[in-house]
């Protein structure tokens, strides 16, 4: 007999909200964090078929830090499907437009590709600026447990402005 522990949807109906501010983050870095909480790695519950992670809100996404040349050599890419359609652009014009865009692109790549995914991306709230109006989830600020995220341990890297 098998005695792993597998969520059902009693264990996982109590939803979190947790606010991560992005202010002076590496973009990869926190992007990371936030996936495993969407995902629930962070719980003792976590099954890896069913949604049992949390909602996660990002502040700030304007203030996050690409590292290196990535500001204006990052490329997007997507496909209009028509013949010669691909569509190309830079992190430094997602940023002008959308800055929110750029953390949920990142995001996305780190989770699972299907229904799963999906559902998990949809508990993810980003802001460009320091302000939210979800209060009614009553959201906790995340206290990070990995060494990389912490303030003393933050990579050194400067956000080209323009």
């Amino acid at each position: 007999m098998s005695k792993s522990f597998v969520s059902k949807k009693e264990h996982i109906k109590n939803k979190k909200s947790y606010i991560m501010d992005a202010k002076g983050k590496v973009l990869g870095r926190i992007c990371v964090e936030i996936a495993n909480v969407l995902r629930g790695k962070h719980l003792r519950t976590f099954t890896k078929g069913a949604d049992c992670g949390d909602r996660v809100i990002v502040l700030n996404a304007q203030e996050v830090v690409l590292t290196g040349k990535k500001y204006k050599n990052k490329k997007y890419y997507r496909h209009t499907g028509y013949p010669g359609g691909l569509k190309t652009r830079t992190a430094e014009d997602i940023m002008t437009s959308d800055p929110s865009e750029i953390i949920k692109k990142a995001v996305k790549g780190m989770l699972s590709r299907g229904p799963l995914g999906r559902t998990q991306l949809g508990n993810l709230k980003v802001f460009s600026q320091g302000e939210h109006d979800l209060g009614s989830l009553r959201p906790e600020v995340w206290a990070p447990k990995s060494g990389y995220m912490n303030p003393e341990s933050e990579v050194k890297a400067e956000k080209v402005v323009s």
